[in-house]
């Protein structure tokens, strides 16, 4: 590929050549003669002429190619205590009868289709099933709360929902269809029909307008690959946390096909019959991208794994899964490392599992803790990847792309941008700022292949959302800086920036301090609202599992540790310890619930939040007032 620097510049000074010679590795009913079209600017659309289907790219192209006996998909699920492996014939023909199910209920090309279902191999077949049909899927995380299920299926209107009768949590057991049964009853849009894949663990009784998958798919004939304009929908994927209308971020078939494909062997060095273990849920960006598609776009095999990264049942599982499938690159979120190092900090569940075959570890979703990344990089003797991107991107923003060239780590930074996406630092007025000062961390446009290219059926909130704040950039959002190098920083959501006592201050760097501190498993940083300085920071820590220490005595060395490090600007005199940390269940601490409740607002608890019982634990600690030792 050359090296990264030329592959960078040929991307942003001739984005046309550089993402048509992508497109090649891309099999196309009609080949795209351009790249992009920037007629309708700041609405860019790319490979306006192509053709192609995407569930064709990812599966039956791989079985015409002679390599249909080849793993696809492994599905490990210890809550369930099975695995089976898919070869690409047996998921082409999996895949070809449940879109031949999905076209006897109606359902063609642009129609929609909500998906939701636990980590089970029915949500990715029918995930491929939709893509097959040329139908827009929607997946809804599985167990979702009813009035956020009915948001969504207001906003996508299906024609057909597809869900299981339950989903596994640990070492429960959530029946969905009641779940789903109240979100219909709430939804003003009806869908025709709702397909229910019953589980063994617990059956749901049908009514009338459901049907059995087994039974739906015995009767149905095989369908075939319907080719759709580059420019179409592929899917829906709704934001998570949101309130009110939910923003239902669209992902086009041409542009993402293409860069997802790319980004396999550029960034995470996989190629075809080697397998990823990406750590995620197919309900997220995540999974879409790099549990679904990429992985099966560039023809490699895919690990489906359902369960946690601890207590399912012990902290060894993602070893375990690594060793036991030959697994090349692990995906996960940092979230995950900190609660396998909560667990067990000295790592010596390793010990039972081979894991010579692993060589890279890529971690995204929250920001990279330097703690985290030197417990997993001295734990496993490979390159630990921060890398950085959004459910609105599709793929990485920023990352050390491994398969081009290998740039050296520096903790707390994902390194840089990676080809395709011109990434600045602006100031409030919209000047770039000098290195090391942090700003708004932005995307000159157009944004390459692979992110949206509007919200679904809501250009105006689009172009608001992202686009109004700085003319000609797309707003990620987050806020950082670029050093002289070129490395970016992301030290938090731009509301994550407090202003004390006129000093704006990253929540970032004070979580950097806490995380150094060797009897701290994970932390979180909040600013609250201050009478006399605007804005105090306050600091949240859960300590590891083997620590048998005083609160207090934690407490105030950590309250040091932050003056030693940032100085007393920081301001950070109230350190809690606390049992646990709220987190969404794609493992995003709530920041921005635990700073509403702190300031005395009646915060809503999240759609998103994986243990309600986490923030109700907090509640009392969150709203004491702040104490000065």
């Amino acid at each position: 590929m050359g090296t990264y620097e030329d592959v960078f510049r040929s991307s942003i000074e001739d984005p046309e050549n550089f993402w048509l010679k992508a497109a090649e590795g891309i099999d196309w009913d009609v080949a795209p003669r351009r790249a992009l079209d920037s007629s309708g600017a700041p609405f860019y659309r790319w490979f306006p002429d192509g053709r192609l289907n995407v569930c064709f790219n990812a599966v039956d192209r791989h079985v015409e190619a002679g390599r249909g006996e080849q793993a696809a998909l492994i599905y490990d699920s210890p809550v369930t205590d099975t695995r089976r492996t898919y070869t690409y014939v047996q998921l082409r023909d999996e895949v070809a009868a449940f879109a031949g199910a999905l076209a006897r209920l109606g359902v063609e090309h642009g129609d929609r289709v909500v998906i939701y279902m636990p980590m089970v191999p029915e949500a990715v077949v029918a995930m491929l099933a939709c893509a097959r049909s040329g139908a827009v899927h929607s997946v809804v995380f599985g167990g979702f709360a009813p009035r956020e299920l009915a948001l969504r299926i207001d906003d996508a209107a299906p024609k057909v929902v597809v869900s299981a009768s339950c989903g596994i949590e640990g070492k429960r057991v959530i029946a969905y269809k009641p779940l789903l049964d109240q979100a219909i009853g709430l939804a003003a849009h009806k869908p025709e029909k709702s397909v229910i894949l019953q589980r063994p663990q617990e059956r749901a009784e049908l009514g009338p307008h459901d049907l059995d998958w087994a039974d739906l798919v015995a009767a149905a004939p095989p369908a075939d690959c319907v080719p759709v304009p580059a420019t179409d929908p592929l899917y829906i994927l709704y934001t998570s946390g949101t309130t009110g209308k939910p923003k239902g971020v669209v992902r086009d078939c041409g542009g993402y096909a293409v860069a997802l494909h790319w980004s396999m062997g550029a960034v995470y060095d996989v190629g075809p019959g080697e397998t990823m273990f990406t750590g995620s849920d197919v309900g997220w960006v995540v999974g879409h991208s790099y549990i679904v598609y990429a992985p099966l776009l560039v023809g490699a095999t895919t690990v489906l794994y359902e369960g946690k990264p601890v207590g399912t049942p012990d902290a060894g599982q993602f070893w375990r899964v690594a060793a036991e499938y030959g697994v090349r690159t692990m995906f996960t979120a940092p979230t995950a490392f900190r609660a396998i190092r909560k667990e067990d900090p000295s790592g010596t569940l390793t010990a039972g599992y081979d894991l010579t075959g692993l060589r890279h570890l890529f971690l995204a979703g929250e920001r990279l803790d330097p703690e985290t990344y030197h417990w997993a990089s001295d734990l496993l003797g490979i390159p630990v990847i921060d890398h950085w991107w959004q459910t609105e991107t599709g793929w990485p923003i920023v990352a050390n792309p491994v398969g081009i060239e290998a740039a050296p780590l520096k903790p707390g930074s994902p390194t840089r941008p990676l080809p395709g996406w011109d990434v600045r630092v602006l100031d409030a007025s919209g000047e770039p700022v000098p290195a090391g000062v942090d700003g708004a961390i932005v995307v000159r446009l157009p944004l390459p292949p692979g992110a949206l290219p509007t919200l679904w059926q809501d250009d105006d909130r689009y172009v608001a959302s992202y686009l109004s704040a700085y003319t000609g950039y797309y707003l990620t959002g987050d806020s950082g800086h670029i050093d002289d190098d070129g490395y970016v920083f992301v030290m938090g959501r731009t509301d994550d920036v407090i202003n004390v006592a006129g000093h704006r201050l990253s929540t970032g760097s004070m979580e950097e301090a806490l995380a150094a501190h060797p009897d701290v498993a994970e932390c979180a940083v909040i600013g609250v609202a201050d009478a006399l300085k605007g804005q105090v920071p306050r600091g949240f820590v859960v300590l590891k599992a083997d620590v048998d220490r005083e609160p207090g005595e934690v407490e105030a060395e950590l309250v040091q540790l932050v003056r030693e490090r940032i100085g007393a600007v920081a301001s950070l005199k109230d350190v809690a310890v606390v049992a646990a940390l709220p987190k969404t269940r794609s493992g995003k601490i709530l920041r921005k619930t635990m700073r509403g409740i702190a300031d005395g607002h009646d915060e809503p608890i999240p759609s998103t939040v994986d243990d309600p019982g986490v923030i109700e634990a907090l509640r009392p600690v969150l709203r004491r007032a702040g104490h000065t030792p």
